[in-house]
């Protein structure tokens, strides 16, 4: 059955309060690769709660609605759903302890042709239950495989080009065996990121790495390598998912200087030469 874009805009996907402390926050920065090394003097304040920095990418998970593709009655073949972009705008960098709210909604639907698939946008505010501030908006573009061919416009956002020269510089995101096993307690608890058995009737060898712990390693590595690993100074991220990443595999990150405060970067794993995140745009104070 063809999908509705009326239908999709008009959907009321529920809001989510979530309290959070310094436990989730360094929880998070452990799945995403932070104190992999224990001598890592830009890392190390991102896990110790004594002089605590917050990861900008923990917002990615905080008041998450959850797999509203499967649970509302959408008409949307969620079967062959993928997270296909990512990216998030930060307001007011994350304290170490709060509550929030995260309010989600379908902003655009795009139809790419029969046999092409649709592409969904979907946005979520994550506001400071305190004050009511906004911290980040989460905007979230979902591939619809077998949702094409509805008659609707095509898409009109093209991603951003990598630059055809040299990267300025590289940096290296490292994973390990465990990420995966860590990172599904911030968010996620998918089998195929932990049972082998799953994982292979998806065609993958073994377990793959969540995408948003993709997207928040490869983030934590251009914090410090932009940022000086000074969270506070981050405005915004963006990429394109392009392939998984294994737990326990390094991601080398080439990053291009766009301007004062603003990079493209493409993320890849160097040893199997994939690129796992392409169009990617960091924006910070300079």
């Amino acid at each position: 059955m063809a999908i509705d874009p009326d239908r999709l805009l008009a959907a009321e996907i529920p809001a989510v309060e979530q309290q959070y402390d310094w436990c989730q926050c360094v929880l998070y920065a452990l799945g995403i690769g932070a104190g992999l090394d224990p001598e890592d003097g830009l890392d190390l304040p991102f896990v110790d709660e004594t002089r605590l920095k917050v990861a900008p990418t923990f917002a990615c998970v905080l008041a998450d609605p959850g797999f509203w593709m499967r649970d509302l009655p959408l008409g949307l073949d969620w079967l062959r759903t993928v997270h296909g972009e990512q990216s998030m705008r930060v307001h007011r960098p994350l304290a170490g302890r709060a509550s929030v709210r995260g309010v989600t909604r379908i902003v655009d639907v795009a139809d790419k042709g029969r046999d092409k698939g649709a592409l969904i946008y979907a946005e979520r505010e994550l506001i400071d239950l305190a004050d009511g501030a906004p911290l980040a908006t989460l905007s979230q573009t979902v591939f619809c495989r077998g949702d094409g061919g509805f008659g609707g416009k095509p898409s009109a956002r093209p991603p951003p080009p990598v630059p055809a020269r040299a990267p300025d510089a590289s940096v290296h995101a490292r994973t390990s065996p465990q990420s995966a096993l860590i990172y599904r307690l911030s968010a996620d608890l998918n089998p195929l990121h932990i049972d082998p058995a799953v994982a292979r009737r998806a065609g993958f060898p073994r377990p793959i790495l969540h995408g948003m712990a993709s997207f928040g390693a490869v983030g934590q590595a251009l914090v410090k390598a932009c940022c000086g690993g000074e969270p506070a100074a981050v405005r915004g991220m963006g990429g394109r998912f392009s392939a998984p990443v294994f737990p326990g595999e390094t991601v080398r990150v080439d990053i291009w200087r766009a301007g004062p405060g603003r990079a493209a970067f493409q993320a890849r794993v160097a040893a199997r030469d994939v690129v796992v995140m392409d169009n990617g745009t960091f924006d910070y104070e300079a």
